[in-house]
């Protein structure tokens, strides 16, 4: 459960069972079972999505009603950047920041949504990055290279001439 008290709150539920659709049993018919909830809770808006071991569809599912494209994990600081559609960036990042804040905190992930063209954008950049660094380990390690020879050439005794 992510919540943020008085406003709306996120649920993941799964189901044991691979008969029983878990989203569809918490609501209930005609949404009955999440009413009851709702009204108890003062009108707080309640989403329910489905929870899955799966990283990846957890965060889809969580980012609902948004579409993913894609899930790209940096495991190291337990993040992700989310692509998705142009014309839906502001859905997936909600009002506020809502949607966002509320799937980050139900899939312990921080999760950063780019939308398609600026992560087009990023992967340019990272590429310029990683050439620039190639570049520099390149020039780094034909110095060492070249002082190491330097070092061989002064350490040789001199010819007789």
């Amino acid at each position: 459960i992510a919540r943020e008290a008085g406003d709306r709150a996120k649920v993941a539920v799964r189901s044991r069972d691979k008969n029983i659709d878990p989203v569809g049993t918490c609501v209930g018919p005609r949404g009955q079972r999440v009413q009851a909830i709702v009204n108890e809770l003062n009108g707080e808006n309640m989403d329910i999505i489905e929870w899955n071991e799966d990283p990846v569809v957890f965060i889809q599912n969580a980012l609902s009603p948004a579409q993913v494209l894609k899930v790209d994990f940096n495991e190291e600081a337990h993040a992700c950047i989310v692509v998705v559609p142009d014309n839906q960036l502001s859905l997936a990042i909600g009002k506020r920041g809502q949607n966002a804040r509320l799937a980050a905190r139900l899939t312990t992930y921080k999760i950063d949504i780019k939308s398609e063209s600026s992560y087009a954008d990023y992967l340019e950049e990272q590429a310029a990055l990683a050439l620039e660094a190639q570049a520099a380990a390149e020039v780094e390690a034909r110095d060492q290279a070249v002082e190491a020879e330097e070092a061989v050439l002064e350490a040789e005794p001199a010819s007789d001439q």
